[in-house]
């Protein structure tokens, strides 16, 4: 029996939203194209049986906007839309049949198609954005594949790769001190590679016979309504409920979830607006990192996204508004920060930029390492670039990496490599933490995750750009560097104040809240040969979780190759210098615990050695004739009671 369907003119939804929307027995269809005659095509779910084809009509039409109202039964149908003759998919499709299989190479062949009857209600239980502060958040960026793709993630074969693997890994986030992640183009794309693409580089030959390659990052044309069926574990329109099942977990955890949205350029304002619109109204999500072509003034300045976390790599010409929402996120801290790591001439300006950079009205994102580039154990480890399995014969990819292998390129077994590695690795999680503004850890740096120097891996869905878990184990001092350096950034307020220091006593307090030192007290040297910096935070201007007033610290970075001598300025009366890092110290991983910091034995001057960095705070001096915790533990040991 045939269905029988009926088109009322005019029919799309009056707030002007595009797209197909579901009622008991009627659609409301309204589709954006220049093209002279388009239609609606109804399929039977799972086939190329058409049921329907529904001609838009002309009366309908509104400038290159067609819309239509359709009555009749929809069950167990899909659809998709029709321009001169030319079948496409819905731009604004929530959900897509046929590329439930990640890198099936039948994909490109498949048409995407929407299934109706997908947009069942949810029960939210509550759930809002967390809307935590810049200042506050530790943010850790992710692939929703790669994160747990890996076998050593310890998830059954359908759960890796998913969202749903993603949830598994909360505990470990909390435990990391994690509060914010931030995932990778989490939308549906076409991950096949095509020799025609013009993305797609092959060496000037054509691939392998049956050899597929992956666009592994996500930086496509993409339906970006619709969460990746293939990173769902039960694929399809199970996307979209397993998507928001992650989100309320996460935030039931207390962690947002920020979501990267990539746009090719070819897109309207309009759809960029309601595409960011949609995602918090739909899916929950605290922020977006914009890249691509945005719309960013009407993006920004969108009264609905007022209150949401909004990413890009700048601001400039937009109204940041009444509330801290929009976060400026470029390479500059990483290329910076990884030149006066290595040791480069002439920094120290913009290392002193980057440590307190934090304005009033926008946030502030740092790394060490992006997604693009190396990663933060191979910018130790590699001087060159090693993309040769990429097929493109190592041209892809920047040549400016910012990176010392330490004396040997690659993996290596000198112990005084491994050594200056260690200690290099741990200055840079000092550079993160330490600075102002908002840190951000790419996946797996906590513990030394390599891509054996590939800086370009777009298209490495392996174990090159997979997690691999089993370095936690391997790498755990590392890990245990970076969870105490998170930690102690949250319990002192210094590090993370919602906005930048003034440089200025203006509380009247003595001293300003941050000032810069050379190796003598209060004389800053800016010569471009000099690598050597001082910085003295005044704890009357931060604030301890309790409520109290914050410690005193002075951080002396080195990253000269020969020692250098620090003198120190002077504490208020009844504190003295103890040592609370010491990132040349590989007997204790750089670390002195709270509580545990021993006391510096000249409290006028430190000697800082190569290319290291020296934590110091003050506290009270023991009182006379008792020991400190550290001197009793020595004595113990002495004594062997």
């Amino acid at each position: 029996m045939k269905t029988e369907y009926r088109i009322v003119t005019g029919g799309g939804r009056s707030t002007g939203a595009m797209g197909v929307w579901e009622e008991e027995g009627k659609l409301y269809v309204s589709f954006a194209s220049a093209a002279s005659q388009c239609a609606l095509l109804l399929y039977q779910k799972g086939t190329n049986q058409k049921k329907a084809r529904l001609p838009f009509p002309e009366e309908g039409r509104i400038g290159h906007v067609w819309t239509m109202m359709v009555y009749g039964d929809f069950k167990d149908l899909e659809y998709a839309f029709e321009e001169d003759g030319r079948e496409c998919p819905d731009p604004y499709g929530r959900a897509f049949k046929g590329h439930d299989r990640w890198g099936d190479k039948n994909n490109s062949k498949r048409p995407l198609r929407t299934p109706l009857g997908c947009q069942e209600a949810y029960d939210w239980e509550g759930d809002r954005p967390l809307e935590l502060a810049f200042e506050d958040c530790i943010m850790y960026r992710i692939h929703p594949r790669g994160f747990t793709k890996h076998s050593s993630s310890g998830l059954g074969p359908k759960e890796r790769g998913t969202f749903k693997g993603i949830v598994s890994r909360i505990p470990y986030l909390k435990e990391l001190g994690i509060t914010t992640v931030e995932m990778m183009p989490p939308v549906e794309f076409q991950e096949i590679l095509l020799p025609e693409q013009p993305e797609q580089v092959y060496a000037g030959e054509e691939p392998e016979a049956g050899k597929i390659r992956l666009n592994y990052w996500g930086y496509a044309p993409a339906f970006s309504f619709a969460p990746k069926a293939s990173y769902s574990s039960l694929g399809g329109e199970s996307a979209s409920r397993e998507f928001k099942d992650m989100v309320k977990s996460f935030h039931r955890a207390g962690l947002e979830v920020v979501i990267e949205l990539y746009l090719d350029g070819t897109r309207t304002p309009a759809y960029a607006l309601e595409l960011a619109r949609f995602w918090v109204l739909e899916y929950h999500v605290d922020g977006i990192h914009l890249t691509g072509f945005w719309p960013l003034k009407m993006i920004g300045e969108d009264p609905y996204l007022g209150r949401t976390k909004l990413f890009a790599e700048n601001w400039e010409n937009v109204d940041p508004g009444q509330r801290r929402h929009l976060c400026e996120y470029n390479q500059g801290f990483m290329l910076d920060m990884r030149g006066f790591l290595k040791g480069d001439e002439g920094k120290l300006n913009q290392v002193i930029y980057h440590t307190r950079h934090n304005p009033e009205t926008l946030g502030a994102v740092n790394y060490m390492a992006g997604t693009n580039g190396f990663t933060m154990a191979d910018m130790v480890s590699y001087d060159r670039k090693h993309n040769e399995d990429n097929g493109e014969e190592n041209r892809d990819g920047t040549d400016y990496n910012q990176s010392w292998n330490c004396g040997a390129e690659g993996p290596a077994r000198k112990k005084k490599i491994l050594a200056m590695r260690r200690r290099q690795l741990r200055n840079a999680m000092l550079f993160l933490f330490l600075s102002q503004g908002t840190p951000l850890l790419l996946a797996g740096d906590e513990f030394g995750r390599t891509q054996k120097g590939n800086n370009n891996a777009y298209c490495q869905d392996n174990e090159i750009s997979w997690v691999n878990w089993s370095l936690l184990k391997t790498h755990r001092e590392l890990y245990e560097f970076a969870r105490y350096a998170i930690r102690f950034r949250r319990e002192h307020g210094l590090f993370h104040l919602p906005k930048e220091p003034a440089l200025m006593d203006y509380a009247s307090v003595g001293m300003p809240d941050v000032s810069y030192h050379g190796v003598k007290a209060w004389y800053p040297e800016f010569e471009s040969f000099r690598r050597q910096l001082g910085i003295f935070y005044c704890g009357q201007y931060g604030r301890k979780p309790d409520g109290s007033p914050d410690d005193y610290f002075y951080v002396a970075y080195n990253m000269h190759w020969e020692p250098h001598e620090f003198a120190l300025p002077h504490l208020p009366k009844g504190l003295i210098w103890h040592t609370a890092f010491d990132t040349y110290e590989d007997s204790c991983n750089g670390i002195y615990e709270a509580g545990r910091e021993p006391v510096l034995e000249d409290q006028r001057r430190c000697m800082v050695m190569a290319r290291s960095i020296m934590v110091l705070v003050g506290k009270s001096a023991p009182a006379k004739g008792k020991k400190s915790v550290v001197q009793e533990e020595e004595a113990h040991a002495e004594t062997g009671a």
